[in-house]
């Protein structure tokens, strides 16, 4: 290989930085479909996104297949894409198989800490917290998204987590604007703080109990009214 050769192959190309415009784009439809800023059965078109991130309709062209892959959008030919609408049903089940995911989970999350101290998951529960307080829902789900996520990794089991991700982004937060005028959102954030505290105490027992009911909560949340089962 010449040296132009290899130079050429480190240099990076447009290619490259257009996956990291997909990136973005995917994550900034994903948060205001999950907020709810989308209203589901609306439909929009790739070219009036693109105009409102500031970017060719290419990326958000690729974005929107990767979440209609994921169940969150689904693409309409020559008119652009649309949000699902989730009944009650819907969200039924979402909330029932990640609680047969993720409670039972913690016991394992816990037997593999052994009683260490987990600093990381403690500041993003004080994160969260603070974001609830602050009405701040965007870096509220995204720290919350990266407790839940970051807990299950430490299992080590990657379709685990990957099941568990597209099921939340499956969900919606329709009730998170409302809890936060209230200033209700708060209790949901403390409650991760309380779950770590279980964790680091070697409780799996408290571990699973809390994170079951940190989810039933999430379920109201999800449908825009308190959770009272």
């Amino acid at each position: 290989m010449t040296a132009s050769r290899s130079a050429a192959a480190r240099t990076p190309t447009t290619r490259l930085r257009s996956v990291s415009l997909r990136e973005q784009a995917r994550e900034a439809v994903r948060t205001r479909i999950v907020l709810g800023q989308i209203e589901p059965g609306e439909v929009l078109s790739v070219i009036s996104v693109a105009e409102e991130l500031g970017v060719s309709i290419t990326p958000v062209r690729e974005a929107v297949m990767d979440l209609a892959n994921q169940g969150m959008v689904e693409v309409i030919r020559n008119r652009g894409f649309r949000v699902p609408v989730l009944g009650e049903h819907d969200l039924d089940e979402i909330f029932r198989i990640r609680t047969l995911l993720e409670a039972p989970a913690m016991a394992d999350v816990v037997e593999v800490l052994a009683g260490a101290p987990v600093p990381q998951f403690r500041r993003l529960a004080e994160e969260i917290t603070e974001a609830a307080r602050e009405g701040d829902l965007v870096a509220f789900l995204d720290k919350d998204r990266q407790f839940h996520l970051g807990l299950l990794e430490l299992l080590g089991n990657g379709r685990l987590v990957a099941m568990v991700a597209q099921l939340r982004d499956q969900a919606r937060m329709q009730g998170l604007q409302k809890l936060a005028d209230q200033g209700r959102l708060t209790q949901s954030g403390e409650e991760h703080i309380t779950l770590v505290d279980a964790i680091e105490a070697g409780d799996g027992e408290r571990a699973v109990e809390l994170m079951r009911s940190h989810l039933a909560h999430s379920r109201g949340i999800w449908a825009g009214r308190s959770e009272t089962a």
